[in-house]
């Protein structure tokens, strides 16, 4: 939409880079119109997973300070399951040290993507920390594994990162790969993972990725949920990081709204995700709440990818899984899962850089409400927000709009132009 009081046709946009880098935008954005057909590809395929070292994904105690780097090896990074077309930017696969939610040392693991060519834009060559969404909870599902597998249903717009030049750190959160549960949208853990992610990339030997460069934060769905949870962190967590900015698309700000929408639906799998996520991270033993059938799917989908879960427990009514017919709003509403439920609240902590909040009014996963309202607590809070809603039907097809704003935002956090807040009509 245009505002009343958006700025005349020859005043440069906030989100909108100037025209000495208008080629490489038009670059970019020529793969943007494949992240549909490839995100299709993923919920409608199996995964097919890549073979790493075999010891790979076991993780060591840990004993070292935040990004780390405790392992890594050479990898390939493919765009198409049948591997005719392979990035050619340098692909490593590395294991690094990061911190869960309760402060306690652990080894996630995750990618460090670097583009062949030198960076010829202004400054250092910046990293891009990379939130994946929603991969499932299997450790087959680990994006290093899907990368390496040509099955990631976001190396499209990886590939539109790196063909501007930049270096991508990618984590596969806490779980997802290693042993454990995979913490599926536990609020602080990601964005650990996601920032000591891009510690590590700044520390791999041999990228030639400058220690101290500029850094820019980004992610859809649940990546946008870890995206905006690193930046409010950032400031406390990672002071050493120069963050730039962060573009965060269809973020579940607030789980509580997003549950009560998935339940019964055909999204309900990500319900299903955040239940074994939460009671993980939190040691809560759900025996005292699920029924015999309940237990069952939590054990399931504990070890399923994002396509088999939507496939084998759409329209899974949460209702049917608790001892005592309580829907998870239900138990929403009580203790203890009232207050873990509280704690995953986005929205909380002012972001120290300027950050762009995308969502679509049609999206049928994360109500759009919820992105909308994340946008206006941080302006409540004094942040420079940028907001831009889109009418894209479903939350998948959301994705592409989100994706085309996110390359012209980062684009001009690079260029060092100014936003324009959007905090005045939210």
């Amino acid at each position: 939409m245009t505002h009343p009081f958006a700025p005349p046709p020859h005043t440069p946009s906030p989100h909108t880079p100037t025209p000495s880098t208008h080629n490489r935008l038009h670059r970019a954005r020529r793969v943007v119109g494949v992240v549909v057909l490839a995100v299709a590809a993923a919920l409608l395929s199996p995964v097919t997973t890549a073979r790493a070292s075999s010891d790979f994904y076991s993780a060591p105690a840990v004993d070292a300070p935040r990004g780390t780097v405790l392992r890594a090896e050479p990898m390939s990074f493919y765009l198409d399951p049948l591997h005719t077309i392979r990035s050619a930017a340098a692909a490593t696969r590395v294991m690094y040290a990061t911190r869960d939610r309760s402060g306690s040392p652990i080894a996630v693991t995750g990618t460090v993507l670097v583009p062949p060519l030198p960076w010829v834009g202004p400054g250092q060559r910046p990293v891009v920390g990379y939130a994946a969404g929603t991969q499932g909870m299997g450790d087959q599902c680990a994006p290093s594994r899907q990368l390496a597998a040509g099955s990631e249903y976001e190396g499209a717009f990886i590939s539109g990162l790196l063909a501007r030049g930049y270096a991508v750190a990618m984590t596969d959160y806490q779980g997802l790969g290693t042993p454990g549960t995979h913490t599926y949208m536990v609020r602080e853990a990601q964005a650990h993972a996601v920032l000591d992610m891009v510690r590590a990339a700044q520390r791999l030997p041999g990228t030639g990725l400058p220690g101290e460069g500029p850094v820019l934060l980004a992610g859809y769905s649940q990546g946008g949920g870890a995206t905006a949870a690193a930046v409010e962190l950032a400031p406390a967590y990672a002071p050493d990081l120069r963050v730039k900015g962060a573009v965060a698309g269809a973020v579940p700000a607030d789980l509580g709204a997003v549950a009560a929408n998935l339940d019964g639906g055909l999204y309900s799998a990500f319900a299903l995700y955040a239940v074994a996520g939460q009671s993980a991270a939190y040691g809560l033993d759900l025996g005292d709440y699920l029924n015999a059938g309940g237990t069952s799917v939590i054990q399931a989908v504990e070890g399923e990818c994002v396509a088999d879960s939507i496939a084998l427990h759409a329209f899974t009514r949460s209702s049917d899984l608790t001892k005592d017919g309580r829907s998870l709003t239900q138990l929403a509403a009580s203790e203890p899962f009232r207050s873990i439920i509280a704690d995953q609240r986005i929205g909380r902590l002012k972001p120290a850089v300027p950050v762009l909040v995308t969502h679509s009014a049609l999206d049928d996963v994360i109500p759009y409400a919820v992105g909308r309202q994340l946008a206006s607590d941080w302006c409540a809070r004094g942040a420079d927000v940028a907001f831009s809603p889109n009418i894209t039907p479903t939350h998948v097809g959301g994705a592409v709009p989100s994706f085309a704003k996110q390359f012209a935002f980062l684009e001009a956090r690079v260029a060092g132009l100014p936003q324009v807040s959007d905090c005045w009509w939210l």
